[in-house]
């Protein structure tokens, strides 16, 4: 059964969820970890438009592509740009997690152990999101951003010790 009871909302009727017609068990447990990052990733999306819209409407900003980002960026309170900075993050170290990820998936090696510390790292991007989004302590955002990056830093060796 798999953990995103959403994927039953685009399955046909009797299917189970996340399964494909013909497909009996997932190739690689790694991958669920990778559509988690995902799918967090699109939270942080949602999130980011459903704190920016009403913020821009509530303080009247008025986007002038002509002027350069950082002025837009000014106008808006902290608070609200946080959540687009995580989003923005998402979209840059978790890169290498996806490749080395696909990677283990690809050369079969992608249970036990690495299956285990891709899910850490997921856990620590999403509490890495929270912190960002909700507080911003960097020092508590960085030892944490430390820590993911130490977990796929060894997820990275492991990849690199089953290709070589």
């Amino acid at each position: 059964m798999t953990p995103f009871f959403l994927l039953r909302l685009f399955t046909e009727p009797g299917e189970p969820a996340g399964a494909s017609r013909g497909a009996t068990s997932l190739p690689s447990p790694i991958l669920q970890p990778v559509i988690a990052l995902v799918l967090w990733s699109f939270v942080m999306w949602a999130w980011l438009y459903a704190t920016r819209i009403p913020a821009i409407v509530r303080l009247k900003i008025v986007y002038d592509p002509r002027r350069p980002v950082s002025e837009f960026q000014e106008k808006l309170p902290a608070q609200v740009r946080w959540k687009a900075d995580n989003y923005n993050h998402l979209m840059e170290q978790p890169t290498l997690f996806y490749a080395v990820a696909l990677t283990l998936a690809l050369v079969g090696a992608g249970g036990g152990l690495n299956a285990g510390l891709a899910w850490a790292y997921v856990a620590i991007r999403i509490v890495h999101s929270l912190i960002q989004a909700l507080v911003n302590v960097v020092m508590a955002r960085f030892a944490v951003f430390m820590l993911g990056s130490a977990v796929l830093l060894a997820l990275t060796v492991r990849a690199a010790l089953a290709v070589f």
